[in-house]
């Protein structure tokens, strides 16, 4: 599932006051619609997860810039490189199992500017014998062919 994330904007807070308690509470706002920019990046995360549950790394790896300044940084290694980050992901990804069904959670989407955003959220495998899942920030560039992931850095919980 892959949504992201708006916090509507509220104020909250307790003020202890002569012996008096006053409360500020906004009424609670629609979250403003989502920008062209950020159902662009979630459509394209959306993508990626499908080519991933259907076994095709190649298809997932489409969401990354085709480029040697990509950087992957996952289990304390960093990885540079488009053709390097995809050879990683079939070592370690040899097969349908060892892939498993990947979802996208909890996406907060940051536009940065008109070309660049970011965007954190969690992670998860389902697979036969394991779940395991994690946290992960993406740094994003709009290019010529739509927005691409230039920078990953993704961990696992433990």
């Amino acid at each position: 599932m892959i949504a992201a994330l708006h916090r509507p904007r509220d104020c909250t807070a307790g003020l202890l006051l002569a012996g008096a308690t006053w409360f500020c509470a906004l009424p609670a706002a629609e979250p403003a619609p989502a920008s062209p920019a950020v159902r662009e990046i979630t459509a394209l995360l959306a993508t990626q997860a499908a080519a991933w549950n259907r076994g095709e790394i190649d298809g997932f790896m489409q969401a990354y810039a085709q480029t040697d300044d990509l950087r992957f940084a996952s289990g304390g290694d960093v990885t540079y490189g488009w053709r390097q980050t995809r050879a990683r992901y079939q070592q370690r990804y040899a097969d349908k199992a060892a892939m498993g069904t990947l979802s996208f959670s909890d996406l907060v989407v940051t536009e940065l500017a008109p070309d660049a955003a970011l965007v954190f959220g969690h992670w998860q495998l389902i697979r036969e014998k394991d779940a395991p899942h994690g946290l992960f920030t993406l740094t994003l560039k709009k290019t010529l062919v739509g927005w691409r992931i230039i920078h990953d850095h993704t961990s696992s919980a433990p």
